[in-house]
C-alpha cells in the first residue's frame, strides 16, 4: 500500500514532550499571575514615616517593577524548556521506540522469507515485549508450518511419482514384449491407478480438513463408530481379528462426512497394523462433562515411544511390513485424522500399549 510521507512517531513524540513542557510552564506562570502578581499594587507604596523623619523613601515595588524584572527571566526559562523538551524528548522517544525498531526489522526480514530470526527482547514485561513475544511465537508457528508444508509437498511428490513410474515401466515392458499377457498388464495398471487415486483423494481430504470451514451438524460418534466397524468387518474377519464396538451416545458438532472418515481411518489402521493376525480391535465411545471421546485400541507389536509422536505426520507408517498388503494405504491415515480432529477443535492422543499395539483417543467438544 502506497502512503504519503509523514512525520515519524519519534518526531511526533518529541513535539508532544516539548509542547507538554511549554504548557506546564505557561500554566505555572498563569498561576503566579492569578495568585500573586494580581495582588501587587500598580503604584509604588511609600512609607509615610520616612517623609516626616527625612529618610530615603521606603516601600514595596510596584507591579511594573516586578514584571520588568520577571519577564526576561521567564522568557529565558521558556526557551530553556523548549530546547530541553526537544532534546530530552528526542532521546527519550528514541529509547522508548527502540524495541519497535527491532520488531519492524524482524518483520521486514520475515517478509523476505527469513522465518528463523527471533526478536527476543530482554527486560521486564511491557506492551512492546508482549508484542515481541507474540511475534516470536507467530514466527515459530509459521516456520514450523512452512517446514511441514515443504516436507509434505516433497513426500506427496515422491508418493505420486511412484505409481506413475510403475505404470510407465509396465507400459515400456509391454511395448517391448507384445506377447506378454494383456490381462495381467491391465490388472496391474488398475491396481497402480487405484492407489494413485486413493492418494489424491486423501490429499484433497487432508487439505479440506486443514481449512477448518466445517458444517455445523449434530453428529453421534457412537453411530459413526458402528458404521466404520461394519464397513471394515469383512477385512477384520479375513485377518482373523476380533472387532468390538462398545460405549454410549457421544454427540458433537461438525462435519458428519469428515468425522466418518476419521473413524474409518482409525479402525482401518487398527486392523491393518494388528500383526500378527488373530488380534483384537476395540472401539469405544463415551461422553462426560462437556467432551465426548472415541477410543480405538488394537493389539500388535510394541511400538517405540519415540516413534509414536511422528505417526500423525504425513507418509509416516508404524511398520513397513504393511506396505505389501492390499490395504496398505498411502501413509496419510493418522495425518488425516489429526487434521480432522484439529479442524473440530479437538485433541488426538496416541499412547503405546505396554502389551503391544496402540491406543488412540480422540476428544471433541460435546453437545447435549
Amino acid at each position: 500500500m502506497v502512503r504519503a510521507p509523514g512525520l515519524s512517531v519519534r518526531l511526533k513524540l518529541t513535539a508532544s514532550y516539548a509542547g507538554f513542557l511549554l504548557l506546564a510552564g505557561t500554566l505555572l506562570l498563569a498561576a503566579v499571575w492569578v495568585f500573586l502578581l494580581r495582588y501587587v499594587p500598580t503604584e509604588r507604596v511609600v512609607d509615610p514615616l520616612s517623609h516626616h523623619q527625612q529618610l530615603p523613601p521606603l516601600g514595596g515595588p510596584s507591579r511594573d517593577d516586578l514584571l520588568r524584572a520577571f519577564a526576561p527571566r521567564a522568557a529565558a526559562v521558556f526557551v530553556f524548556l523548549l530546547l530541553f523538551g526537544l532534546l530530552g524528548g528526542w532521546l527519550l522517544a528514541g529509547r522508548m521506540l527502540a524495541p519497535l525498531v527491532r520488531i519492524t526489522d524482524a518483520t521486514r526480514m520475515a517478509a523476505t522469507g527469513s522465518l528463523a530470526h527471533r526478536i527476543r527482547l530482554p527486560g521486564r514485561q511491557d506492551e512492546f515485549r508482549e508484542l515481541a513475544d507474540a511475534f516470536d511465537a507467530m514466527l515459530g508457528r509459521l516456520e514450523s508450518h512452512v517446514a511441514e508444508q515443504r516436507r509434505f509437498a516433497a513426500n506427496a511428490s515422491h508418493e505420486l511419482r511412484t505409481p506413475l513410474a510403475i505404470s510407465r515401466t509396465m507400459l515400456d515392458v509391454a511395448r517391448k514384449d507384445p506377447a506378454r499377457g494383456r490381462d495381467e498388464l491391465v490388472e496391474r495398471l488398475h491396481a497402480v491407478n487405484t492407489r494413485a487415486i486413493d492418494l489424491t483423494e486423501a490429499l484433497l481430504l487432508l487439505s479440506r480438513g486443514d481449512r477448518g470451514k466445517l458444517p455445523h451438524q449434530r453428529v453421534d460418534l457412537s453411530l459413526i463408530a458402528e458404521e466404520a466397524a461394519e464397513t471394515l468387518l469383512p477385512l477384520a474377519e479375513r485377518r482373523g481379528i476380533t472387532l468390538e464396538v462398545t460405549g454410549g451416545v457421544a454427540r458433537t458438532i461438525g462435519s458428519a462426512e469428515l468425522l466418518s472418515r476419521m473413524a474409518t481411518n482409525l479402525v482401518q489402521n487398527a486392523v491393518v497394523h494388528n500383526l500378527p493376525a488373530g488380534g483384537t480391535v476395540t472401539v469405544r465411545t463415551e461422553a462426560h462433562g462437556g467432551t465426548c471421546a472415541l477410543r480405538v485400541a488394537n493389539t500388535g507389536p510394541r511400538l517405540p515411544p519415540e516413534l509414536v509422536p511422528t505417526l500423525t505426520e504425513p507418509f509416516r507408517r508404524a511398520t513397513e511390513r504393511v506396505r505389501i498388503d492390499e490395504h496398505a494405504g498411502v501413509g496419510l491415515g493418522l495425518a488425516i485424522v489429526h487434521s480432522i480432529v484439529r479442524a473440530h477443535d479437538g485433541t488426538l492422543d496416541l499412547v503405546p500399549r505396554s502389551a503391544g499395539g496402540l491406543l488412540v483417543t480422540v476428544r471433541l467438544p460435546g453437545t447435549p
